[in-house]
């Protein structure tokens, strides 16, 4: 009996192992703002009172990027990428904050700020799922200075919906993805798009060491004798009408 329940142990956590992991669900969060006061008091915001309380939440690597060359752009900007487990987490987000009087005690500038004295001028939200050949994130392997960082996220969109199925087929079944994972890009997420400003659209995001190890990389993944034949596939031919292509930093105060 007891060699039994051994065998039956061992085959429930096969099984369980087996079992692909559940696809997360992202937000993206893009504040637009003013001027360096604004930026501060949304820095100040995110690092005190929404990140601890996203944690505790359960959303952990939430992070936080600025656009290179932030500081000097007419219009700064502040992206927060935040990972959920299910939309029903997503949903929930909100309610689960209100009820956090810590988080309301540390965000009371930003929660509580008069109507003509906002701390940011407008925010963004994307809602993403993730890829179901890369369906939860992979935090950053990256050791050195965040300030040198460089995270690319970048943007496809599709002309048309059934175009659009096929670029997100080349990135899972065409192996779009693991060419980037064999020349060690870095990734964190691939996503498509639910709801957005651009769609259909997906989304994903690299990171590399700074500017020049970037440029390395994708180099090495232009010559690719395996992405030359991907991209040579003419089923493929006319997926991506437009590309945006965004290059950001993370804050100290970002888990990623």
């Amino acid at each position: 009996m007891k060699f039994t329940l051994t065998l039956l142990a061992v085959a429930i956590t096969f099984i369980a192992q087996a079992k692909p992991p559940k696809q997360e669900f992202y937000e993206i969060r893009i504040y637009q703002l003013a001027n360096a006061d604004q930026e501060k008091r949304v820095d100040a915001y995110l690092k005190d009172a929404l990140i601890p309380a996203l944690h505790k939440a359960g959303s952990a690597n939430v992070g936080v990027f600025k656009p290179v060359g932030n500081d000097t752009a007419a219009v700064r900007k502040v992206y927060v990428f935040v990972p959920y487990k299910s939309l029903n987490d997503l949903d929930e987000i909100d309610n689960k904050l209100s009820k956090d009087k810590a988080y309301g005690t540390a965000g009371d500038d930003y929660i509580n700020a008069r109507h003509d004295s906002a701390a940011y001028t407008r925010y963004s939200r994307i809602i993403l799922k993730a890829f179901s050949g890369h369906p939860q994130l992979t935090p950053s392997k990256l050791t050195g200075n965040k300030s040198d960082r460089v995270y690319e996220l970048r943007s496809y969109e599709g002309p048309t919906e059934k175009y659009y199925r096929k670029k997100v087929e080349m990135f899972v079944k065409g192996n779009e993805i693991e060419i980037f994972d064999r020349l060690n890009f870095n990734p964190i997420f691939y996503a498509e798009v639910l709801a957005g400003t651009a769609m259909p659209n997906l989304m994903y995001m690299t990171s590399f060491e700074n500017k020049q190890s970037r440029d390395e990389h994708w180099k090495s993944f232009g010559d690719d004798p395996a992405w030359k034949k991907l991209s040579g596939d003419h089923q493929y031919d006319n997926t991506v009408s437009h590309i945006d292509i965004t290059f950001l930093t993370p804050t100290e105060y970002s888990d990623l």
